[in-house]
């Protein structure tokens, strides 16, 4: 029997607490988060254990920071991002955010984040377009249009992809922030 397996995550904008007791309850029938793999998370086999898990983000996270989570009976897992953190502890133990305006903040952050790097693959998507449009105008591109749309496809497509995978975290997160403010 394999003692690793990998899962989705269902996008931490939008699913975190599905994400967390997706893995709670795998835990439970003795698969524990062993680190963050692209779009999910890798599990290893263990004896079953009732676990809770949940995120923090933290840029430039130290040891004072992990030692909070650590008297808190929060036990570090892994980091994604290098600001995503996963912390697991036993039930019973009080979750790390017990009030509404600490919650919001977490995601105003976190959406604050994203807006910006989806505003940045915004402009660097109109930008290409416009490029493509003058290159369009200029007297060689007849000669070379079919090498210069290749390449414009190419480069728009991984543009675009960026775009995606920040401008949805964005609407994620504001969606969050909504929610929560009510």
């Amino acid at each position: 029997m394999a003692q690793t397996k990998y899962i989705s995550s269902g996008g931490l904008a939008f699913d975190e607490e599905k994400d967390m007791e997706k893995l709670a309850d795998l835990a439970r029938k003795g698969w524990v988060f062993e680190k963050f793999s692209f779009l999910g998370y890798k599990l290893r086999k263990s004896s079953p254990e009732e676990l809770q898990y949940a995120l923090d983000y933290r840029k430039e996270a130290d040891e004072d920071y992990f030692a909070y989570f650590e008297e808190a009976g929060w036990k570090h897992e892994g980091t994604s991002g290098g600001y995503i953190h996963l912390f697991s502890a036993p039930k019973g133990i009080a979750p790390i955010y017990t009030d509404q305006s600490s919650i919001l903040e977490k995601y105003q952050i976190e959406k604050k984040s994203m807006g910006k790097a989806a505003l940045l693959m915004l402009f660097v998507n109109i930008a290409l377009a416009v490029v493509f449009y003058l290159f369009t105008t200029v007297t060689f591109y007849q000669t070379y249009e079919t090498p210069i749309k290749l390449t414009f496809t190419i480069i728009e497509s991984i543009a675009l992809i960026g775009l995606i995978f920040t401008g949805l975290p964005y609407l994620g997160y504001v969606y969050r922030v909504r929610k929560w403010m009510r």
